[in-house]
């Protein structure tokens, strides 16, 4: 069974950058979809960045241009690095594999803050 450990979170800055790092037990060497979303207290959980099962990447619109979502399947490891953040990026960050019905990491706090 995979389970997924998130790391990389903090307070920055606005304009200032972070890198989120998920790591899985079990490996991402298998079909899995990846992907990160992120949640606000009393917000539904949004999805940021994907990873499908054949490469192909997604970016919710208000990330574009700012995020990039990356794997490497050699360290089971998936990353989200994040450039040019603004105070509405401020959420908890979670790591998913395997779509929504699969699993998810515990999240990672982001705040964006002067």
């Amino acid at each position: 069974q995979v389970q997924l450990v998130e790391s990389g979170g903090g307070l920055v800055q606005p304009g200032g950058s972070l890198r989120l790092s998920c790591v899985a037990s079990g490996g991402f060497d298998g079909p899995y979809a990846v992907a990160w979303y992120r949640q606000v207290a009393g917000n539904q959980r949004e999805l940021v960045a994907s990873i499908n099962t054949f490469g192909v990447i997604t970016y919710a619109d208000f990330v574009k241009g700012r995020f990039t979502i990356s794997r490497d399947n050699a360290k089971s490891a998936v990353y989200l690095q994040m450039n040019s953040l603004k105070p509405e990026d401020t959420a908890d960050y979670y790591c998913n594999a395997n779509g929504r019905d699969g699993y998810w990491g515990q999240g990672t706090q982001v705040t964006v803050s002067s």
